[in-house]
């Protein structure tokens, strides 16, 4: 990183942790403490399993033991970096230091029993712990609309999908099990530069792709089969989705006849993104084609959810969601059509919100393949 991409980055930081800052503390002797670890790396950029993070209205701090401590002082910016020996002793320090009397929490992600225990300490010297969903909401708020440094490995996170992806598709034949192309395109993956998997991957054939998530096995491919990708990388924290069906040697009427509903039912969800438009709208598009063409009964899944350091997570495209889209929001779009011991067909794009439209992050073809 470049001295003027550094500082820059430190700026980004102090902005953020300042931004929360007034949110959550103006009151002043209201703390904030963030304890899941997707949301501090959201914060910090740091990756870590131990760490917590305390919002006062003065500073931020963020707590690490040991282990994370040299590395966090070197990495971390925007806050002050505490490395502890005992986690509650220098929460406790922090918190008399800045007259804290009021702690509030992430309501969706602290454990009963971590509740209870820092609700125990943090009583003995005069804070109440407060349970609302102030905190979650406003992160959610913050990690719903993308910057440009999250939309950037997410575009690198796609692209590493979709090149292991063409390459696999060397491999797609009769005779090959669904297993091995789980094995072939995880290593496929890393060797492009992944950090790991966005989730199990899906690649199920034949009768199996009638279920949304099935799990690779021992199933063999077969022709005239479908086989359906449901795949994506991680890159730095962000993840990639997308799905992709194709067939296998030849292809029936049928088959041919289902996929196109669905294409077409991606295809015009897709035309329907832009910011100003409800998320439900998006998935109320997909499903009346699907349903007008007979099939709504299976199709019961959302159309799509957002993504980032989750594979799934605001704003979910649902017909029960009311989020408005806004610029930089990334969603999925992603109807299908499962047959019950049959087949199913499902595609999907991964997509930036814009003001007019979308940016769709995918690059590879829809129409139909046989391999």
């Amino acid at each position: 990183m470049t001295q003027n991409n550094d500082e820059l980055y430190k700026l980004k930081k102090y902005v953020l942790f300042k931004r929360l800052s007034l949110k959550l503390c103006s009151d002043k002797k209201q703390a904030a403490l963030i304890t899941s670890e997707t949301n501090i790396r959201y914060l910090t950029g740091f990756p870590n399993s131990e760490g917590v993070l305390l919002v006062t209205a003065g500073e931020v701090y963020f707590f690490v033991d040991f282990r994370y401590g040299e590395a966090a002082q070197k990495q971390v910016t925007g806050c002050k970096v505490v490395v502890y020996s005992r986690l509650l002793d220098s929460l406790k320090e922090a918190l008399q230091k800045h007259a804290v009397t009021k702690v509030i929490f992430e309501t969706s992600y602290m454990t009963v029993k971590d509740m209870q225990r820092y609700k125990q300490s943090m009583e003995q010297y005069g804070c109440a712990m407060t349970a609302n969903d102030i905190l979650d909401c406003t992160l959610r708020d913050m990690r719903i609309i993308k910057n440009a440094d999250e939309i950037e490995k997410m575009q690198t996170a796609q692209k590493i999908t979709e090149e292991a992806y063409l390459e696999l598709l060397n491999i797609v034949k009769p005779g090959v099990s669904e297993r091995k192309l789980a094995f072939e395109l995880e290593f496929l993956m890393r060797k492009k530069g992944a950090s790991g998997i966005s989730f199990d991957l899906i690649t199920i054939t034949g009768k199996k792709t009638s279920m949304p998530h099935g799990v690779p096995g021992d199933t063999i491919i077969q022709k005239g089969d479908f086989v359906t990708f449901d795949i994506g990388a991680l890159y730095d924290g962000y993840h990639s989705d997308m799905t992709r069906t194709v067939a296998v040697g030849q292809v029936s009427e049928y088959q041919k006849e289902i996929y196109d509903i669905v294409y077409n039912a991606q295809m015009q969800a897709l035309s329907r993104v832009k910011a100003g438009v409800n998320a439900c709208t998006i998935d109320k598009t997909a499903r009346d084609i699907i349903e007008k063409a007979g099939y709504g009964e299976y199709f019961r899944h959302s159309t799509g959810h957002g993504v980032g350091l989750n594979i799934h997570e605001e704003p979910f495209v649902s017909p029960k969601s009311n989020t408005i889209l806004s610029e930089n929001m990334v969603i999925t779009v992603e109807p299908g059509i499962y047959l019950p011991d049959k087949f199913g067909v499902r595609i999907e794009d991964m997509v930036r919100v814009t003001k007019n439209g979308c940016e769709n992050f995918a690059s590879l073809p829809k129409e139909l393949i046989v391999v």
